[in-house]
């Protein structure tokens, strides 16, 4: 599966290699022109144009065994105090985005997350599905509407309900791909944390420092993804969150 397909060349080089099927997936009306480039190389039984959107969620996430193996390991280093390490290390591995699965350790199955409407999918899963997945989605976005200034910053607010008590070690983001097969059924493709692992995994934003949340503890807060002046294709990610009547931000850049 080629997601972001463009101009459908990737899909038919893999297709020239040998690839029985290829599903080539974009939002944009690129996949129209990509439709038409397939079939001018006579490979439109091979690669199949799929013109489908894609909701981006978020959640957030406890994660000990992640945060351990990587900053508490410094505490005791082969009997070694190594603490003077922790400020170095957190900053080594939690400054931007980490792109891995993060399994199990959704703390919330949550009100409200994110949405961008952009534009797949896998095995039929029923609208029930769906709609406990739409509990995660916090904003839409248009993209057959939406103007291109409109995107170089998007801003959205959340609310969650801690399931649990647990430390709070950051945010969870994945996308899901859909179309509807029928008023009853849709076709997705899910890099969510319950599902089978992709390759796509989930990215996550970690804090530097955990924070402990109690059952039921609302965690809120803000996020504005933009589009980096340095480097178009880098992402500047502004995230504000509270609970427990403190408030953080946490700055990144996906590179």
């Amino acid at each position: 599966m080629d997601v972001g397909c463009g101009t459908g060349i990737l899909s038919i080089f893999c297709a020239q290699a040998g690839a029985k099927r290829v599903y080539a997936v974009d939002a944009s009306d690129i996949a129209l022109q990509a439709k038409e480039v397939v079939k001018a190389n006579n490979l439109a039984e091979n690669v199949i144009v799929l013109h489908w959107r894609v909701e981006l969620y978020m959640a957030p996430i406890t994660h000990p065994d992640r945060y351990n193996d990587s900053i508490e390991f410094w505490r005791n280093v082969y009997g070694i105090d190594m603490s003077a390490m922790l400020q170095l290390a957190k900053q080594c591995s939690f400054e931007e985005p980490c792109v891995e699965t993060t399994g199990e350790n959704v703390l919330t199955w949550p009100h409200v997350s994110f949405r961008l409407a952009f534009g797949v999918a896998s095995p039929a899963v029923s609208f029930s599905d769906l709609d406990r997945r739409s509990q995660f989605r916090v904003k839409h976005v248009d993209c057959y509407t939406i103007q291109h200034d409109e995107l170089e910053s998007v801003s959205t607010r959340y609310k969650f309900q801690s399931m649990m008590r647990a430390p709070l070690h950051g945010f969870a983001f994945w996308f899901d791909k859909k179309k509807r097969a029928n008023p009853n059924e849709a076709l997705v493709l899910s890099t969510a944390p319950e599902d089978p692992p992709t390759h796509w995994e989930q990215t996550l934003i970690y804090f530097y420092d955990p924070i402990d949340v109690e059952q039921d503890q609302i965690i809120e807060g803000s996020l504005t993804l933009s589009q980096s002046k340095e480097n178009r294709r880098f992402m500047n990610i502004h995230l504000e969150y509270s609970s427990g009547g403190r408030s953080y931000v946490k700055e990144s850049v996906m590179r």
